[in-house]
């Protein structure tokens, strides 16, 4: 494990290995299941709007594996007031990318607006967070 200082000094290294692969991996990914396959399984049914709305928990709930859920030297530990924070801040980002992909006609102003925000979190945890 580096210490702070080689954290520090390799920053932008790290901001760039951990940005391309979030803007990459996760928005492709995860574009096409939840406002690709999930949302395509719940239009008819629910339209478009009521399907966004389970698209968007399913992902918001999918997320909370990255912040709220912890594992400690005393084992798993589930924090409340931040996992109900992050699962609706998570909520509320899907539906922005739900947003796009209706105005932009395409999932792929999902996918790079998803790109964007995964750039954007990755720069403050990088610079501002470490």
């Amino acid at each position: 494990m580096p210490n702070s200082a080689n954290l520090y000094e390799h920053r932008f290294t790290y901001f760039l290995i951990f940005g391309l692969t979030s803007m990459i991996f996760s928005p492709i990914g995860e574009e096409l299941m939840y406002r690709g396959f999930i949302h395509r399984c719940f239009t008819e049914k629910f339209g478009s709007t009521g399907a966004s709305y389970i698209d968007s928990g399913a992902f918001a709930l999918t997320h909370l594996a990255h912040f709220g859920v912890l594992y400690t030297s005393e084992g798993w530990v589930f924090r409340p007031l931040p996992a109900l924070l992050w699962v609706i801040l998570m909520f509320v980002a899907s539906r922005i990318f739900f947003f796009v992909k209706q105005r932009s006609g395409s999932i792929l102003g999902a996918v790079l607006s998803h790109a964007f925000f995964n750039l954007t979190m990755t720069y403050f945890i990088v610079y501002f967070i470490l």
